[in-house]
C-alpha cells in the first residue's frame, strides 16, 4: 500500500503523486515511523573520478583533474551565451565557481572534494540530505541537472537562529550528543520542521526543479529530500564577506577537536597577501578585524608562554616560512603535520613542542594539556615572526583607508555603516515568475 493510503477511503486510493502529498508522506514516515523504507542514494560522488554534469573549462578555470588547458583559448574574449564554449567557461559552471575573480577559494589550488571540486548526487524517491551547515561555514551552490524536484528546508544563518536549531536538536538527542558532540556535522540525523516551528525558529522551504540553482549562506542550516529520481551537483564558494563566518566555524571546530577542511589562519593571511584584490571597504575591514584579533591573541600567548619558561628556539631551529601566495598541495600536507594534539587546529604561526615527543605539537592555547613534563622541556617553534604579522596587518590597514568611502558614519567602536542604505526589495526578483512557472 501507498504509505499515506487508508483502505476504506476511495479518495485516498486515488491519491495524486503531487509534491504536497509526497511531502506529507515523507514526514509521516520520519515522524511516525509508519513504515520502514529503504532508498538508494548515490551521494558525495567524486566528479574528478566519475565526471561532472557540466563540461570542463579549457581555460584553466577548474581544479578538476580531468580538465585540460587549451593555450589558444586562454586569452580569448568571453564566449557568447548559448554556445558550447559558454557552458564550459561561464562562472555559473560549478567546476568554475570556486575560482571566480571575487571568490576567496580561488587561492586554494589543491582540489578538495565537495569544497572546490563538485560532488554529484544521484537521488531517488525520499533520498535525504539531513540537517547540516557547510564545512567552515562556507557558501554552497547546488544545481539540479535532471529529474524529479527536491524539497529544501532552511534556517537563516544568524547566530540566534543557528543556535536555536542546535538547541532544539540537543533537546531531542541529548543522550546521543553526549557521546558524539559534533553529531550535526555527521549529516545523519533528520528531524521535522514542525519541531523548529514549535520552538519559534524561522524556517523556510522551497521546491527545486531541474535547471535551477539553490544557494545556501554561511552557517545556514538546511536539509531536505528528493521526490523521485534526479541528478544534482554541488560545490562551495566564499565571497570576501565570509571571513567572519569562517572565524566562527574555526572556533567551533576547536571546541570539540574537529579538524577543519583547510587552515582558516592560512586562508586569512593568503587573503591579506592579495589585499589589492579587495574592492569593498566593508569586506576589507572584516579582514582587518580578523587579522588583528588573530595577531593580538598570538602575541599575547607567545609572551605568556615565554614568561612561564617555554624556550624560544628560533635561532636554533630554522623553520620554512609560511607560503602566503596560495594554498597548494604541499602547503596542505605540511599543515596536516602541525595539528594541535588537543583541538586539531592547524598551528600556522607557531606551535609548542616538548623534548618528550618528536611528533606531537600544541597550539599556544593548549600546551598545558600536551604532557606532564616540566615547562623547561618545552619550546616554541615560530613560522611567522612578530614583524611579519605586524607588517601584514599594517598593509591591510593602509588598504582599508584607501577604500573608505565618503558618507561612512561611525556608530560605535568596531561598527561603521553607510549614512544612507538602499532598501532591499520585499520580494526577490524572479520569485513571482518562478511560482507561476511551477503551478
Amino acid at each position: 500500500n501507498h504509505p499515506g493510503m487508508h483502505k476504506n477511503s476511495d479518495e485516498q486510493c486515488h491519491r495524486k503523486f503531487t509534491p504536497e502529498n509526497l511531502e506529507q508522506d515523507y514526514w509521516d514516515i520520519v515522524e511516525n515511523r509508519s513504515r520502514h523504507v529503504t532508498v538508494d542514494y548515490g551521494n558525495d560522488v567524486d566528479s574528478n573520478e566519475f565526471g561532472s554534469g557540466f563540461p570542463l573549462s579549457e581555460r584553466g578555470r577548474s581544479v578538476s583533474e580531468r580538465a585540460t588547458v587549451d593555450p589558444s583559448k586562454v586569452n580569448l574574449p568571453e564566449p557568447e551565451f548559448g554556445t558550447q564554449d559558454y557552458y564550459k567557461e561561464t562562472w555559473w559552471n560549478l567546476n568554475n565557481i570556486p575560482w571566480t575573480p571575487d571568490s576567496v577559494l580561488r587561492h586554494v589550488k589543491v582540489g578538495i572534494n565537495g569544497i572546490n571540486v563538485p560532488w554529484m548526487y544521484y537521488g531517488s524517491l525520499f533520498t535525504t540530505f539531513c540537517w547540516h551547515n557547510e564545512d567552515n561555514y562556507l557558501y554552497s551552490i547546488n544545481y539540479h541537472h535532471k529529474g524529479a524536484p527536491k524539497q529544501w528546508y532552511g534556517v537563516p544563518g544568524t547566530k540566534k537562529d543557528a543556535d536555536g536549531l542546535e538547541k532544539v536538536f540537543k533537546s531531542y538527542l541529548s543522550m546521543k550528543m553526549r557521546d558524539v558532540p559534533d553529531l550535526l556535522h555527521h549529516i545523519t540525523t533528520q528531524f521535522s520542521p514542525r519541531l523548529l516551528q514549535n520552538a519559534q525558529i524561522p524556517i523556510y522551504k522551497l521546491l527545486q526543479h531541474e535547471g535551477e540553482f539553490v544557494v545556501t549562506f554561511p552557517r545556514a542550516f538546511h536539509g531536505g529530500f528528493s521526490m523521485g529520481p534526479n541528478i544534482g551537483e554541488a560545490v562551495n564558494f566564499a565571497t570576501h564577506d565570509w571571513i567572519a563566518h569562517g572565524s566562527d566555524a574555526n572556533e567551533r571546530y576547536r571546541s570539540f577537536a574537529r579538524p577543519a577542511v583547510f587552515s582558516h589562519d592560512r586562508l586569512t593571511f593568503t587573503m591579506a597577501h592579495h589585499v589589492s584584490e579587495q574592492k569593498s571597504y566593508k569586506n576589507c575591514k572584516l579582514l582587518l578585524n580578523e587579522l588583528e584579533r588573530v595577531v593580538s591573541e598570538e602575541m599575547q600567548l607567545r609572551r605568556k608562554l615565554l614568561n612561564q619558561g617555554v624556550r624560544d628556539v628560533t635561532e636554533v631551529i630554522q623553520l620554512p616560512p609560511n607560503r602566503l601566495d596560495q594554498l597548494d598541495e604541499d602547503s596542505a600536507d605540511y599543515d596536516d603535520k602541525r595539528l594541535c594534539h588537543a583541538c586539531k587546529h592547524v598551528c600556522f604561526f607557531s606551535a609548542v613542542a616538548c623534548e618528550c615527543s618528536q611528533s606531537k605539537v600544541s597550539c599556544l592555547r593548549h600546551s598545558h594539556y600536551m604532557c606532564r613534563c616540566p615547562v623547561e622541556r618545552r619550546y616554541l617553534m615560530i613560522w611567522s615572526p612578530e614583524e611579519e604579522l605586524n607588517s601584514t596587518c599594517q598593509a591591510v590597514r593602509d588598504h582599508c583607508e584607501t577604500l573608505k568611502p565618503e558618507g561612512y558614519v561611525e556608530i560605535g567602536e568596531g561598527t561603521e555603516e553607510m549614512a544612507e542604505v538602499e532598501p532591499l526589495p520585499e520580494i526577490a526578483p524572479g520569485v513571482e515568475k518562478d511560482l507561476e512557472l511551477h503551478k
